[in-house]
C-alpha cells in the first residue's frame, strides 16, 4: 500500500465492499482502501465462469467453515465462504431476485427505518451487471418439464420474469446475474472493480490482506491493523470511516475481536470491551434446504448456466398469496447428506430442493478466541422455533414435491423415489429431515439493523455500528429479517445505497 492513512477503509472486497470501493471512489476528492484476504479473480476462469460455480466451493478459494454439534439440525453442514475478490458474487449461482415487498416492509416494522421498497427498489436502476431471466438457448429440457409439472400439479402461472412487479407464487426460470453471450457472471467485482481498479488513482485495492483488528481511540474507530501475505503486522488509519463488508460470520467475528459485542462474553476472552453491544453474532438466519430425490429414466443435458437454473414459490396452504415455500430445481445433486444416512444414489437421478423462506429459528455466530487463526464458530440452531414451523414447512414440502414428480411431462423423467423413499413417514420422516438438511448459504442478520432503542441492534437504519463514531456495516450482516428469495441483488442494494449515506455524512 502506497499510504497508511486513506478517507474510507473498507474490510472485505467482496459482494458489497466491491460495489462500495468503486462508488466511494467515484469522489475524487478522496481515498478509498478496500482490503481483501483473498486474491484477485481476474484471471481466475473458475470464479468468472458462472457454468464452473460448482469448482469454486469447498476448494482454495472457500473459506469451508463448519457449524458446531446441532441440536436437531445437520451437525455437517459445510458453510461455504469465498476468500476472493468479488466474495461470495464469485461464488454463487448468481441467482438475482429484487428484494419483496413484502420482506421491506417487515424490515421497516423492525426499526429499519428508510429500507422500504419504495426506497430501496430505484437502486436497482444503478446496478451495473446484467440481470435477466435465463435465456431460452440455456434452458436445460430438465427444467423445462419441470416447470411446467409444477404450473399443472399445483395450478401455479409460469413466471416469464420474477422481477416485473411484485413476487408472486409461480414456476418459472430464475432471473439470473450474468452475461448471456460469454457467460461471465454478474459479480460484483467483474462489473465494478475490475474496469477500475488499475487506473484509479484514489483507490487502492490490497489483496491477500487480513484485517486483524479495528482501531478505537475515544469512542471512534480510527483505523484497522493488518497482517499481510508474508505474516508482518501494520496499522492503516481512517481519516472518516472504517466499513464492514466482511459477511455475515466474519463482520460479527472482527467485531468481538476488536473488543464489539456482549461485554461478559468478551471478558471471558480477555479482550477489552469497548462497546457492550449484545446483538452482535445473534440473530443468525439461513433457508434451510431439504432433499428429494428419484433415479431417473436418463441422464440430465446441457445446456446450463449455473446448474440451479429455475425454481418454484408455492404456497404450504394452497392459495396464491405470498410465497412461503420455495424449490430450487438443480441439475447437479449434492447427495452427501443422504448418502451419509445410508442412501445409494443412482447414476441418473433427478432432484428437488424445498427451502423454508422466512425461517423462524435462530442461530448465533461467536468467537472462542481473539486469534484471528482461530475460525468463528456458528450454530444455525436449525429446527429450534418453539412452533416447529421450519421442520413442518420442509415435511409437507416432500408431499408437494411428490405430486410435481407424479405429473407430466416430469413424470416421464422418473423410475422410482430414492430419497426420503416412499414408505418413509411420520416421525422417521421428521428425524431424516433435520439429520439430513442443508444450507442455501445464505446467513445473515448477525449485526441487525433497528431502531435507536433496540438493544439488540447492532447498526441504526444509517449502518453505523450504535455507540461508535465512524463504523458502519454494509453487508448481510444487516438484515433484520432473510429475505424470501436469494438474498445477493438485496446485498448489492445495501451497497449502492450505503454508498450515498455514507457521502451525505461527509458533505463537501
Amino acid at each position: 500500500m502506497a499510504n497508511d492513512e486513506y478517507d474510507y477503509i473498507i474490510v472485505g472486497g467482496g459482494t458489497a465492499g466491491a460495489i462500495l470501493a468503486a462508488r466511494l471512489s467515484e469522489n475524487e476528492d478522496v481515498t478509498v482502501l478496500v482490503i481483501e484476504a483473498g486474491p484477485t479473480d481476474e484471471n481466475e476462469p473458475r470464479a468468472l465462469l458462472l457454468h464452473r460455480f460448482f469448482e469454486m466451493l469447498e476448494g482454495q478459494y472457500d473459506l469451508d467453515y463448519r457449524s458446531v454439534e446441532q441440536v436437531r439440525g445437520n451437525s455437517h453442514i459445510r458453510q461455504a465462504r469465498a476468500r476472493i475478490l468479488g466474495g461470495c458474487s464469485s461464488h454463487n449461482t448468481m441467482i438475482a431476485f429484487k428484494p419483496p415487498r413484502e420482506d421491506l416492509d417487515t424490515w421497516v416494522a423492525a426499526g429499519a427505518v428508510g429500507w422500504d421498497a419504495d426506497t430501496l427498489h430505484p437502486y436497482l436502476e444503478r446496478l451495473q451487471m446484467p440481470i435477466q431471466p435465463v435465456a431460452p438457448e440455456h434452458r436445460n429440457p430438465f427444467l423445462i418439464d419441470v416447470v411446467a409439472s409444477a404450473c399443472s400439479a399445483l395450478g401455479l402461472a409460469e413466471i416469464d420474469d420474477w422481477n416485473e412487479g411484485e413476487l408472486v407464487c409461480g414456476a418459472g426460470f430464475f432471473p439470473m446475474s450474468y452475461d448471456p453471450q460469454t457467460r461471465v457472471r454478474g459479480s460484483s467485482s467483474v462489473w465494478y472493480l475490475h474496469p477500475i481498479m488499475h487506473t484509479r488513482a484514489n483507490l487502492t485495492v490490497a489483496l491477500e490482506t487480513l484485517v486483524t483488528s479495528i482501531i478505537f481511540s475515544e469512542g471512534r474507530a480510527t483505523g484497522v491493523e493488518l497482517r499481510a501475505s508474508d505474516g508482518s503486522l501494520s496499522v492503516v488509519n481512517a481519516r472518516r470511516e472504517v466499513l464492514l463488508c466482511a459477511g455475515a460470520i466474519d463482520t460479527p467475528a472482527l467485531l468481538l475481536r476488536s473488543g464489539v459485542g456482549a461485554a461478559h462474553d468478551l471478558e471471558g476472552l480477555g479482550i477489552d470491551c469497548v462497546a457492550d453491544l449484545p446483538g452482535v453474532g445473534e440473530n443468525l438466519m439461513d433457508h434451510p434446504e431439504g432433499l428429494i430425490l428419484w433415479e431417473s429414466t436418463r441422464p440430465l443435458t446441457e445446456p446450463r448456466v449455473s446448474d440451479w437454473d429455475a425454481g418454484i414459490l408455492t404456497r404450504l396452504d394452497g392459495g396464491t398469496g405470498f410465497p412461503d415455500l420455495m424449490f430450487h430445481v438443480p441439475l447437479m445433486t449434492y447427495g452427501v447428506h443422504a448418502e451419509r444416512a445410508g442412501y445409494q444414489i443412482p447414476e441418473n437421478n433427478v432432484t428437488l430442493t424445498p427451502n423454508v423462506p422466512r425461517p423462524r429459528s435462530r442461530g448465533r455466530v461467536w468467537i472462542e478466541s481473539a486469534d484471528p487463526d482461530v475460525a468463528p464458530q456458528i450454530d444455525y440452531r436449525y429446527f429450534t422455533d418453539p412452533e416447529g414451523y421450519d421442520e413442518a414447512a420442509l415435511i409437507a414440502a416432500i408431499e408437494l414435491a411428490r405430486r410435481i414428480a407424479n405429473t407430466e411431462p416430469m413424470k416421464s423423467w422418473i423410475v422410482r423415489e430414492v430419497f426420503p423413499g416412499p414408505e418413509v413417514s411420520g416421525e422417521e420422516l421428521a428425524e431424516l429431515v433435520r439429520r439430513t438438511n442443508h444450507t442455501v448459504y445464505h446467513v445473515s442478520g448477525t449485526c441487525r439493523m433497528g431502531a435507536l432503542d433496540d438493544p439488540m441492534a447492532v447498526v441504526d437504519p444509517m449502518l453505523r455500528v450504535r455507540g461508535i463514531d465512524g463504523l458502519r456495516v454494509v453487508d448481510a450482516s444487516v438484515f433484520p429479517q432473510l429475505t424470501t428469495i436469494n438474498p445477493m441483488v438485496t446485498v448489492y442494494l445495501i451497497a449502492e445505497r450505503a454508498a450515498d449515506l455514507i457521502a451525505s455524512s461527509h458533505p463537501a
